[in-house]
């Protein structure tokens, strides 16, 4: 049976509006998954994501506005890291059922 779903307020519809709209950037997908290992510098997301030093630095900041990543200083280095740890969840909830989908979509190709 399905669940009933919980009844939410205009203003709570548009933050959830805005927490999807952040996440709907690759780059910035990319990022929260470079720092699910842990703690990173800027240097080293970028490393990982391939953007540019401008780009990962504006997509960062939208992360830390946005409360899932927080934002650390020391000496001349930046780090970030997951501030939101539901966001993992949300994250495996996604890829899972994309998982699912995809094999899917497999399965019926190879018909």
């Amino acid at each position: 049976m399905p669940k009933k779903p919980r009844q939410l307020s205009d203003e709570a519809l548009m933050m959830i509006a805005r927490r999807f709209s952040v996440l709907s950037e690759p780059l910035r997908l990319r990022l929260i998954h470079a720092l699910f290992e842990g703690e990173k510098n800027v240097n080293t997301l970028v490393d990982l994501t391939g953007g540019t030093q401008a780009n990962v630095s504006r997509h960062l900041q939208t992360l830390t506005q946005a409360h899932i990543l927080s934002r650390r200083k020391d000496g001349l280095q930046v780090f970030y890291a997951i501030a939101d740890p539901t966001i993992f969840e949300l994250c495996e909830l996604v890829c899972g059922s994309l998982e699912k989908q995809f094999a899917k979509q497999a399965e019926a190709f190879e018909r």
